[in-house]
């Protein structure tokens, strides 16, 4: 099934306010909570810094009513100049690649991508984008569908 979530990024300090937002709602992470060490070297991309192999890459908690809170640390290491606006985007998680690239098609019409929808090395086929009134979107598309609130 088709979800939104909410993506939240920080400055090194995902998993302190993740571990804030659980005790809050009194729910259960989502899924494996992956770190930046576990990120491979690419072509292009410089090594993570030491200092940052242990920020959070990608962590997922469910809230109320289905939604679901998702974070990253935004390290600057790797580009992301994290300042008021750019610290909060809509994630959609759609029921298929088809509907994901009409999706990220339309939402970037007259924008800006800033991660081409493709295939990722853990398995989603994912893209990020700023539409043209500076909104930023997500839009992926799981392997597995993870997200459906139901066990595999």
């Amino acid at each position: 099934m088709a979800k939104v979530a909410t993506y939240l990024n920080f400055q090194g300090n995902t998993e302190e306010a993740f571990l804030f937002y659980k005790s809050v709602f009194g729910t259960e992470f989502f899924g494996q909570i992956f770190r930046f060490s576990g990120i491979p070297a690419m072509e292009g991309m410089p090594p993570i810094a030491e200092a940052e192999q242990n920020f959070i890459m990608h962590i997922c908690l469910p809230i109320l009513g289905g939604h679901l809170l998702m974070g990253t640390d935004a390290s600057e290491s790797m580009g992301h100049k994290l300042k008021m606006g750019n610290n909060v985007s809509i994630n959609l998680l759609p029921d298929s690649v088809e509907e994901g690239q009409r999706l990220f098609d339309a939402l970037s019409a007259g924008g800006k991508v800033t991660m081409p929808f493709s295939k990722q090395f853990w398995g989603d086929t994912y893209g990020a984008c700023t539409d043209q009134f500076g909104l930023q979107w997500m839009v992926d598309v799981p392997e597995a569908s993870p997200y459906s609130g139901k066990e595999e």
